[in-house]
């Protein structure tokens, strides 16, 4: 083999290593600095430069401390809301920002985001295959409102679809007959399959009215 050949060959066995450890570094790398960035922003919520160094609250300034108060502040919060009085009050407090104007927009929309995802009005736990764009393309979506005649569109729904590698998505309103609803995999093995552009294996479940 020549010196030339060799050179090629070796390139190319390096190059196909480069990829190999890409593919395993890389979903580690992103994952970490997610975490991390999410962990410092939620840490750095403490206003550290306004507490002098003489300070009885000093230790506030160690890293890791204001993130443990966040969370604990959270719980805590959650844990009075389950009591009546309490959850009473946070009611009146969310019909005050929901009747607010501007603020109601902003408020309404935040909070209508995080009930879908993990209040008790979950929205993306009915994962579907919606026909949109042509007789025999589907699409991967869950069903936000399975009635939206109030749009003056009898016998419709609303579908949301999200978009591939993204955040983002859109919502369809289609003819009921156009949805085939998903029951032999998870919602969450559905979002994974749809955000990942198609590349994540799908694992079947059997529905729980089958068990």
């Amino acid at each position: 083999m020549s010196p030339k050949m060799k050179l090629s060959a070796l390139f190319s066995r390096l190059l196909r290593y480069f990829f190999q450890g890409l593919l395993i570094l890389a979903p580690i790398g992103i994952t970490a600095f997610a975490l991390y960035w999410g962990f410092i922003t939620i840490d750095n919520l403490l206003p550290r430069d306004l507490i002098p160094a003489d300070h009885p609250m000093n230790f506030l300034k160690y890293k890791g401390v204001g993130f443990a108060i966040v969370l604990i502040l959270i719980i805590f919060v959650g844990y009075l809301s389950s009591s009546f009085i309490i959850g009473r009050m946070i009611d009146m407090f969310d019909h005050l920002l929901e009747r607010t104007p501007f603020i109601k927009y902003i408020y309404s929309s935040v909070k209508d985001v995080f009930d879908a995802f993990v209040g008790e009005k979950k929205k993306f736990d009915h994962p579907v295959l919606v026909n949109v764009y042509g007789e025999d393309v589907w699409e991967m979506g869950f069903i936000t409102q399975d009635d939206v005649r109030s749009l003056g569109l009898e016998g419709h729904m609303a579908v949301y679809v999200p978009h591939a590698y993204a955040i983002t998505g859109k919502v369809f309103m289609v003819r009921k007959e156009k949805v085939r609803p998903l029951t032999n995999i998870s919602a969450g093995e559905a979002m994974k399959f749809a955000v990942s552009g198609g590349v994540t294996q799908l694992t079947e479940h059997t529905p729980a009215a089958e068990r």
